[in-house]
């Protein structure tokens, strides 16, 4: 493996854990190529709370539609993360994903259970890319 060039500054998957903490509503969803098909753990305006590495979706009206657990790897180009539903479809099933984090906006893009890691963001079949911006 090369040493990083000698600009690089060490990525601390900590200081991502940290700017993600609180309230994000969502702004986008694509899936398998469509923008804004039906969405069963989402929807415009849908609140995902984080804290810690765990998290919880609730619609507009307050009802539970998601929660589980993530972890972070700030060191991969792109930025990784693995998501953990407990509940749904893919409850215990590692979804691998990939995310960018600018300021108060947040995306991931995140493949199905057995898929390769995503490495752009954009989606095809077996694909979920959504979007949020910070809650205040």
């Amino acid at each position: 493996m090369a040493p990083p060039p000698h600009n690089a500054r060490p990525v601390d998957s900590a200081d991502d854990l940290a700017a993600l903490q609180g309230i994000w509503e969502q702004v986008g969803f694509e899936e398998n190529g469509l923008t804004d098909p039906p969405d069963d753990h989402g929807a415009p305006g849908a609140l995902t709370l984080i804290h810690g590495n765990r998290f919880e979706v609730r619609a507009v009206d307050g009802e539970l539609l998601l929660e589980g657990g993530f972890t972070l790897d700030a060191s991969t180009t792109p930025k990784s993360i693995t998501w953990v539903d407990s509940i749904g479809l893919d409850a215990g099933k590692l979804l691998p994903a990939i995310y960018r984090l600018e300021g108060d906006h947040f995306l991931f893009v995140a493949a199905d259970e057995g898929m390769p890691r995503p490495t752009t963001f954009r989606t095809s079949m077996g694909l979920t890319m959504r979007s949020f911006v910070r809650k205040r």
